[in-house]
């Protein structure tokens, strides 16, 4: 019986929270290394300076 209340907690509450917290570091490295990609594909342009 305290497997399956255990077992439970995880799936409620753990599993969602590192679902989380992993797409917030994948969305964190992709959009530094698209950044990066940008400013070197377009050194130079006026409109960096913007930014």
């Amino acid at each position: 019986m305290a497997g399956a209340v255990v077992m439970i907690i995880v799936l409620v509450l753990v599993l969602p929270v590192a679902v989380l917290i992993s797409g917030g570091v994948a969305t964190a490295l992709l959009g530094t290394l698209l950044r990066r990609d940008v400013e070197q594909e377009h050194e130079g342009s006026e409109l960096l300076e913007i930014w």
